[in-house]
């Protein structure tokens, strides 16, 4: 069976076509913000379509980098570009290939992937944390996704970690978003997320954000590994070091919560593995 794989982000888009558990094909573009949904779909089907005619195509998952109604497979929002809202990506996407879509959030189902392919293997609860554009969060328990009552379930960006912190583009202050996604790094400090964290003064700096933001999740989930994910994560130990003796000394003295946290082991493809994962779970439907 192969199975076509979406993972679209605030800054790019990437696209793989499984058969079985062995990439044939991926590809990666930016996104164009102003573009917005009409410029994404028309690239998906065009890219999609060729795979098709000369692959074949039997199924899709897909991640969206925003807050998804699992159950309605409808799009709440997306903060990053525009177009999103109320949008049934899976659906369009149905009629446009002729085949069965199903979609979540990109958190979701790349916390998805690292539990089923990745680094999460074998952990139960697992918290995944993507640091990128934005930040996002999915809980793994018993190896599927937590979503909550709501579909709102892991969304960890909009935890506060600074009260009097700068404005989230959500409508509040001092998100951990806010102050430590990858958009906003590089905004409030002229360099890319990559860059900054090469400098140790400005790493020493950034764990106390990103530890109290990591807090919350290890307190309420108490999770038996985190896998960061992202862009930002894969400067590896230079970050994850000075972090993990960050949320040592954070958390509560009385706490015997484990605090074990590693890179995701599928790095930029932990989505589009979650979105494998995703297609097969739900092969008859959402």
């Amino acid at each position: 069976m192969n199975i076509l794989a979406i993972d679209i982000g605030g800054t790019k888009f990437s696209m793989a076509l499984f058969d079985g558990d062995r990439i044939t094909r991926r590809e990666s573009r930016e996104t164009d913000r102003e573009g917005g949904r009409e410029w994404m779909m028309e690239r998906v089907t065009s890219i999609a379509r060729s795979w098709q005619s000369s692959a074949g195509v039997d199924r899709c998952g897909i991640g969206f980098g925003g807050p998804v109604f699992f159950k309605q497979q409808r799009i709440a929002l997306s903060t990053h570009v525009g177009g999103w809202s109320d949008a049934q990506l899976a659906a369009d996407l149905e009629r446009a290939l002729a085949i069965p879509c199903i979609m979540d959030n990109d958190a979701n189902v790349g916390g998805l992937g690292e539990a089923v392919y990745g680094a999460g293997r074998g952990f139960d609860p697992l918290l995944y944390v993507t640091l990128s554009t934005g930040i996002g969060g999915g809980i793994i328990i018993g190896g599927g996704i937590f979503r909550g009552a709501d579909s709102y379930a892991g969304e960890i960006g909009h935890t506060v970690v600074r009260p009097d912190g700068p404005p989230c583009l959500c409508g509040w202050r001092g998100c951990f978003e806010r102050v430590c996604g990858g958009l906003w790094l590089e905004r409030d400090h002229g360099k890319s997320a990559r860059e900054l964290v090469e400098d140790q003064a400005f790493v020493d700096r950034y764990v106390i954000d990103l530890a109290a933001g990591l807090k919350t999740g290890i307190m309420l989930l108490n999770p038996a590994r985190i896998v960061i994910g992202g862009g930002i994560a894969k400067t590896g130990d230079s970050l994850l070091a000075p972090l993990r003796r960050e949320l040592r000394r954070q958390i509560t003295s009385w706490s015997q919560a484990r605090i074990d946290v590693v890179p995701a082991e599928l790095e930029d493809d932990s989505v589009l593995w979650g979105a494998l994962a995703l297609a097969k779970k739900h092969a008859v439907g959402p």
